[in-house]
Parts: structure tokens; sequence; C-alpha cells
């Protein structure tokens, strides 16, 4: 084949050129086409795909309110702590050996150890979860690991990001107690733990904004019950973050709203002295024999309520054994939280005023004589205080067996007389209530009980209160029912530990079901299954003080926002009225009055101005199975109510006897037998009625008519 042409080749040379640069052309004008695409038809869509990649939302939580008391000395404040978190979602992003190597990296650095922190980034719930190890927050959250940590600890995770991907060092808000004249008050305060998940799902349903899955909710105490007061409204941070999640600026704010502050009813230097009295009382119980079981007392828990009469606000209020509310802040640890549900250590979160109940001993016949008087008996009734009674095939004896012959429901009260109690018991069974197995058989002493609010929960503002319980027939049927196969099993096999319980347990097989004559004379004396609160004592005496109403007890007095404007009062509120004549009424306080002057209380009285303090007073001393007494005080005048309970520490007026007339004493700023209203721990004696002054400064001052009657 001949070759061709120069003029053929460079022809087609010229078509190849065409072809190439039509290609060309056709890839350019698609680039540009995808260009535009991209860049101005959907723009708007990709800017905001890549903004959201690199822009994180970070909640700022909002400063917690204050709690303080009816002064204004602060109780619960907030402090600066430097927190460091792990944020699972970065890290989740490493692979195994690189979060091994961080993990040891940062247990380092902040001293906390490698295998705790891998077992605090569990979610609780999740497969190898600990109880009071895991994390019991929202699983986007980060998990602090560890609070308080030097400033040049958090700095150099700050300043060294390359090393510490996904891990934050910031300060955060942490409650702070500043313990106002030593007070505890850890169970009136509560405490505070992170949001968990089902708590942020209902928050969200319930469009609430003011949680989010960083937040911290009130757990127990005023905390808890004015969570929604405290907590403020959270803000948000816009920041700029690389793809290791480091950040790079800031992109913008949203400020929030710090909590409102919670006034309280507690009075810090009352509460003060109340938790040294309780805390002595029960140091030198242990310290006393006990001639009844030949060893010390066990003084294993005890409490006391100062409550405002008229009001049913509380003044103070104390529990043993306690613990250190600071133990919550920055995540308990599981030996922590064990401790604090030890039976061995005697239950320390249990709130003995408010959630223990126990039997009322004698502190009981005051309500009793009111249902007397109001249902036959009169104060003329004369009835024999001796030595013992009979009762079916039962020997009910008189404390210490003393007979004191025929006297009236004052003397009765005064020295606390079992036997006349036991009587006006046993006459209501026989004359309405013969019939053991009559559930609806009337009982006046049961109705009068009720009518006091015992039965039933007093309503006060804190979470987790005891109901106690009034043992009368329905009660007993409704345990019988429960209880009947437990106890016809020991019976049936013989598997009783001692003879009692095998005695016990086969009597209950039988009749248990059944209201005798011994449950009723009992009943009277506040011995057998009927239990109470302190609380709920403290309550009733307060209805004899004021003549017959039941308040609602409250600790929060009204609720001020941040910038030191009233928001709300919490006013006392009315649950209901006795439903007894003022003249039994009347006649049951005459009678107290006696009892620190003649009665049970009066050795323990000696010298103090009764004539001006008007001091009623009942003692109470209650048998427990198994256990010894328990110590009961409850007094009151016009102004207050004060009740102190100690377990297992003996008499009543033995054991709590002095305590009880030392808060009375500085109640009122006795010294011998001259009061001083000047140097009562409440200035001028009762509670103020005004609030505390919130300056524009942040300091508090004490209410206008308290700081006028200091001389200010």
């Amino acid at each position: 084949m001949s070759p061709k042409h120069p003029s053929q080749q460079a022809s087609s040379g010229r078509l190849r050129l065409v072809v190439v640069q039509v290609l060309a052309f056709s890839l350019f004008a698609t680039l540009l086409a995808r260009l535009y695409y991209l860049q101005v038809a959907e723009g708007d869509q990709y800017h905001a795909q890549a903004t959201s990649q690199s822009v994180r939302e970070i909640v700022v939580q909002p400063q917690r309110g204050l709690i303080v008391d009816d002064m204004g000395r602060p109780l619960v404040a907030n402090r600066a702590s430097w927190v460091v978190s792990v944020d699972r979602n970065v890290v989740g992003k490493l692979t195994e050996r690189e979060q091994e190597v961080l993990v040891d990296r940062v247990a380092d650095v902040v001293g906390v150890g490698a295998a705790r922190i891998r077992r605090s980034l569990v979610t609780c719930g999740d497969e190898g979860s600990e109880p009071g190890v895991c994390w019991n927050g929202s699983p986007y959250q980060p998990v602090p690991i560890a609070s308080d940590v030097k400033k040049s600890v958090a700095l150099r995770i700050l300043e060294q990001p390359e090393d510490f991907p996904g891990i934050i060092a910031e300060q955060q808000s942490v409650r702070a107690y500043p313990a106002p004249y030593g007070i505890n008050l850890a169970h009136v305060l509560g405490y505070l733990s992170p949001i968990t998940e089902d708590e942020l799902d209902a928050a969200e349903a319930a469009d609430d904004t003011s949680l989010n899955g960083a937040s911290t909710v009130g757990r127990a105490g005023v905390e808890q019950q004015y969570d929604a007061w405290l907590r403020g409204m959270p803000g948000y941070r816009s920041v700029a973050v690389d793809s290791m999640g480091r950040v790079l600026g800031d992109d913008g704010e949203v400020d929030g709203e710090p909590g409102a502050t919670l006034v309280t009813s507690i009075d810090a230097k009352v509460q003060g002295i109340v938790e040294q009295q309780l805390a002595t009382t029960i140091q030198k119980a242990r310290g006393t024999f006990d001639d009844v079981t030949g060893r010390n007392y066990a003084a294993d828990s005890g409490a006391a309520v100062v409550m405002e009469a008229r009001t049913g606000r509380i003044v103070a209020m104390a529990s043993q054994p306690t613990y250190d509310p600071s133990v919550w802040v920055g995540g308990i640890s599981k030996k922590q939280l064990s401790r604090l549900y030890d039976e061995g250590a005697d239950n320390p979160l249990l709130g003995r005023a408010t959630q223990g109940q126990f039997a009322p001993g004698s502190t009981w016949k005051p309500i009793m004589t009111v249902g007397a008087l109001n249902n036959g008996f009169g104060p003329d009734t004369r009835l024999d205080c001796s030595s013992g009674l009979q009762v079916g095939n039962r020997w009910f004896k008189n404390y210490e067996s003393a007979s004191k012959g025929y006297i009236g429901f004052d003397k009765a009260l005064q020295l606390s007389c079992d036997t006349f109690f036991y009587r006006v018991g046993l006459r209501y069974w026989q004359q309405y209530g013969s019939d053991p197995e009559n559930v609806d058989a009337k009982d006046p002493l049961v109705a009068v009980a009720k009518d006091f609010g015992f039965g039933h929960e007093t309503g006060i503002d804190m979470p987790g209160e005891a109901s106690g319980r009034i043992a009368d027939r329905r009660w007993k049927l409704e345990y019988y029912k429960s209880m009947k196969d437990y106890y016809c099993g020991i019976d049936a096999d013989g598997s009783g530990k001692s003879d009692f319980l095998h005695v016990f347990a086969h009597e209950f097989c039988l009749e248990g079901n059944y209201y005798r004559a011994g449950d009723a004379v009992n009943y009277s004396i506040g011995q057998g299954d009927t239990i109470v609160t302190p609380l709920q004592l403290a309550r009733a005496y307060a209805a004899l003080s004021n003549g017959g109403t039941l308040y609602e007890p409250r600790i929060g007095k009204a609720i001020v926002g941040p910038d030191g404007t009233l928001v709300r009062r919490i006013k006392p509120k009315v649950q209901g009225k006795v439903d007894a004549t003022p003249a039994s009424i009347a006649y049951v306080n005459q009678a107290l009055l006696g009892t620190p002057k003649v009665g049970t209380l009066a050795w323990k009285f000696t010298g103090f101005p009764l004539d001006r303090v008007h001091i009623h007073g009942k003692t109470g001393s209650a048998e427990v199975h198994g256990k010894q007494s328990t110590s009961w005080v409850a007094t009151y005048d016009e102004n207050y109510v004060v009740v102190m309970m100690v377990t297992q520490a003996g008499t009543g007026s033995g054991t709590s006897g002095e305590p009880v007339r030392a808060i009375w004493e500085a109640l009122y700023g006795i010294d011998g037998e001259s009061v001083h209203p000047d140097r009562a721990a409440i200035p001028g004696t009762t509670p103020p009625k005004g609030l505390p002054m919130f300056m524009t400064d942040g300091s508090i001052l004490p209410p206008v008519s308290t700081r006028e009657q200091e001389g200010d």
C-alpha cells in the first residue's frame, strides 16, 4: 500500500485534534455544570450539612438556685469545680487500641484507676454495668470521670488536645454546703444526681426545655421537691470542632437563666442546737447501762423536730444516723453508696423524722384522752391506776408496777398510768366490739387517732414520707390474710427458730385475724402494731396547741427569682380539723401543763421558768419485742412543738428530758430561771414573718423586722 499524501496526514491530525478539543470541552462543561449545581443550585443544603458537621452545640448548665434559711443564711450554695469528662461519641471513633491507650493516659493524669473509668463509661442497664459505678445519664452526654481536679491537670488536657481526643476539661458549678453553725441537715436538703434516660424522655415528651442530657436533678429532700424552681434554664454555646472533636473556636451563645432561690423556714442556729443535742444524747445513752437487758443502751437511731404550732412550719428537723451531703458531689462511689444503705450502719440514708416509724408509747395517751372525753368519759371520771390489770389470760402491768389509786385523766397523763388507759380501751372493746371478728365495730379511740392525722402522710413538702400505721381491726385482718400462709407453714413444720416464734405462729395461724381485748388495751397506750413518725406526732401535738387544726408541715417558705424578686410565697396549708370539742382539747392542754411541774418530766425541769414559758409535755417509753425501749418526749407551748425520739435508749424523760429542755432554753434565751428574749436563738423568740432581703450585689440580709430587733 502506497504511503498517504502529506496533505492527507495533516487533515487526519486536525480531525484528532478537533475530537480531543470536543472531548475536553465536554468534560469542562460537565464539571462546570456540576460545580454550578453544587455551589448554586444546592449550595445552601450542602453548606448546612458541612456546617452541622463542624459546629457542635454545647449545653451550658445554669447556676442552680440557692437554698437559704429563714434569716437568709445559705444552706446550699454553689462553687466552681474543674471536671474531666469523656465524650463517648468521639472516643467511639477510635480503634480499640487507641481507646485503651487514651483511657490509661487519662487515668494517669487525673489519678483515677483505668478500670474504674472503663466501668463508669458503661450505661446503667447495659451488659456489664455496675450499680453505683455505671453511667445513669443520657448516652449522648459526656460522662464525668473526675471532679475537683487540680487546675494544672485541667490545663494540661486543654493544651494538649491531640493527646486527649474526646476528653473534656471544664469548670462546672457544683453544690456546696456552707453548714452555718455546723449543721448537717442532709435528710432535709437532699442531693443531686444525673438525669436518667427515662426522665429525659419524659421531659422531651412534655416539651420541658429546662432539662437536657447533661442535667442533674434533685433526688431527695427539698432539692427534689423544689427541683423545677431550683434548676433554672440552660443556655447553649456553639463551637467549631475538627474531625477529632477538638474545639477550634466559638460560633455563638444563648444565655441561660439561673435557678431561683428557695427560702426555707429552717433556722440554722436552732437546727445546729437540735442536731448537737440529738447527737450528744445518743452518745450519752450508749454509755449508759440498761438494768433491764444487762448491757448498755444501743441508741441506734433518733430524730428531733421543732415545729411552729400555729402554722406547721418546720424550724428544725434532725435525724441520726446521718451522712455528709457533699458525698454526692461529683458522683458517689459504690462503696459510699453501699454504706448509705447498710443495715450495719443503721441505714444513714433513712431520715427518721419523716421516714422512720416507731411505736409511740405513752405519747399516744393525750390523743386517747381527747377521744375518750368526746365519747362518754368526762373530766370527773375516776379510774383505778392499779399495779396491773387482768385481761383474758394475760396480766397487763403498770409501768414499774406502780399503783396510784383512783385518779382522773389529768393525773393519768401526768403520771403516765398505763392501767388507767387499759381500762378505757377495754371499756370501748366491751361496749362496741366484743366480737373479735367484727371488723366494722365502732372504736372511738381509733377514730380520734385518724382524726389527728395518724395512719397517713402529713403532706410535708418532702418526698418519701412514711404513712405510719393504725393497727385497727381492718388492718389486723389484712395483715392476717397476707401472712397466714407464712405462719401456718411455720406452725405445720415446727421450723420456728425459737419457742416464742413457734407459739406465736401457732396462735396466729388459728386466729390471727381476731381483734381481742388485749389488742384494744395495748392500742390505748401506744403499744402493739401501731407506729407513727416523729413528724406525725409533732403535727398532732401542734393541733393540741392551736385548738385542733392540722397543718401540712412546710419547709419551703418562698421562691425568690435570680434578680431578688419574690416569685411565690409558700403559705401554710390546712389539711383538716380535729373532730373534738374545744373543752376536751383544753382539758388535755391543762393536764399536760402539769407534766413538767409534778409529772414524769418534773425531775428534768427543776428550776425552769415554767411560769413564763408554759411548757406542756408528755413522756413515753415504748417497748419493742427483742429490743430496748424507745425514748420519747413530746412538748409544746403556744409557739412551738419540740419532739425528740431515740430508739433503744430507755425511758422518755431519763434519756430525752435534758436535751428537750436545752432546746427550749435556746428558743427563749433562758439562763437558769431568767428569760432573755434578746439572747434567744431566733431574735424576738419567734420566727420572722418577713423574708430575707436579696441585694443587687449578691448579698443576703436578714428580714427587716429581725434587723430592727437586732438594732440594725
